[in-house]
């Protein structure tokens, strides 16, 4: 389904944004209602569900929280995320140094948390049953830990020299974090742990010597603006403005070495990219230009770019339930991204006598059972 994904001309999602869309986020629990946030502080929450039941329809913006509003973020919006348990509340950051908790039903804001510098990025642990704590990349080089349970901004992680582009936590360790930053470097650690952090990710796993000109334990040779764990935790794969994608194993931090070749990133801020969820292989979908580039995540195969905005691409969040894929852009749009269905066989062909060129040989079905064989 996801080798075959093309712009769905029967599915439109309605156009609330007048400027560049930087964040969208689908809630996990259903599946159904998805959250954008723009560069001009606007956020809007969408219906993804198909309730008139014909063929071509259009995804309704449910409500949004406008200029008029009186909490609206007076700047660019550049994280919105639904609380991952239930969809009564969701969490907005933004480049007015603001961390804002709203709660879904009245959408007002719960709680506001206030930085020192813009906020980059935010991001709360998917599986955590014993914190509710959301990590914060901002201008400073500390990242921020922010308790949802006390209202108070508690913990701070300090290790990175420049700004913390991108947080993620591990989907697989409720107390595992991943950080990246300005100064190249991307950070593993164990919040629970006051003494820093785990591991510094080191793109050439260790084998270059200290006396050489590149600065050691440096996961890219430019700035980290975008990071995302594979679905089952055990990888993460991070993106630079070295033009480079890598892959680590994140309990050993090694770098597994896969070749994206040249992943282009002029993004001066956090890049929103995405992995397919349960597809095997899995897929990475990555902004690149006007059009998203989709990889083979383990092998580095470049599959196809999908193209269909007229701008910069800032972000894309895959919907597992029915594997498709939504992306936001600077020309206001969000595009839905559907598998083609396929054509109808008739019953009076057998399969076997199709021509079978429409099917990358790699996916090809190559299991047989004991029955054929005799």
């Amino acid at each position: 389904r996801v080798l075959s994904l093309e712009l769905n001309k029967d599915r439109d999602v309605e156009r609330i944004h007048g400027s560049g869309i930087n964040t969208l986020d689908i809630e996990p629990v259903e599946g159904r209602y998805m959250l954008s946030g723009g560069s001009d502080g606007v956020i809007v929450l969408y219906d993804l569900e198909n309730l008139s039941r014909k063929p071509s329809y259009t995804c309704k913006a449910l409500f949004s929280v406008g200029r008029s509003h009186p909490d609206v973020h007076k700047f660019s919006v550049e994280t919105v995320q639904w609380y991952p348990h239930d969809t009564g509340m969701f969490t907005s950051s933004s480049f007015d140094k603001t961390l804002k908790i709203w709660d879904t039903n009245t959408l007002q804001p719960a709680d506001i948390f206030y930085f020192e510098g813009t906020v980059y990025s935010h991001h709360m642990s998917p599986i955590a049953t014993k914190h509710c704590l959301v990590a914060v990349g901002t201008k400073s080089p500390k990242v921020q830990l922010c308790d949802l349970k006390s209202g108070s901004s508690s913990h701070i992680l300090q290790g990175h020299r420049q700004e913390v582009l991108a947080v993620s936590w591990s989907p697989r360790h409720e107390y595992i974090l991943a950080t990246g930053s300005a100064d190249g470097s991307v950070k593993l650690w164990d919040v629970r742990r006051a003494s820093g952090c785990l591991s510094t990710l080191d793109q050439h796993n260790g084998e270059k010597s200290k006396a050489s000109s590149e600065a050691a334990n440096l996961a890219h040779n430019g700035r980290v603006n975008g990071l995302c764990y594979t679905n089952d935790g055990l990888h993460l794969l991070t993106i630079g403005t070295d033009d480079r994608m890598r892959l680590w194993n994140s309990s050993s931090g090694e770098n597994t070495l896969v070749n994206y070749g040249k992943v282009c990133n002029e993004s001066r801020k956090g890049l929103k990219f995405a992995i397919s969820c349960g597809c095997n292989p899995e897929f990475a979908f990555v902004p690149h230009g006007s059009s998203i580039a989709v990889y083979t995540v383990f092998t580095g195969e470049l599959i196809t770019a999908l193209r269909g905005h007229y701008s910069t691409v800032n972000c894309c969040v895959f919907q597992p339930h029915f594997q498709e894929l939504y992306s936001g852009s600077k020309d206001c749009n969000i595009l839905a991204w559907i598998p083609a269905p396929r054509e109808p066989v008739p019953d009076d062909i057998s399969e076997k006598s199709l021509p079978q060129q429409h099917l990358n040989p790699a996916y090809e079905d190559a299991w047989s059972s004991s029955d054929d064989e005799s």
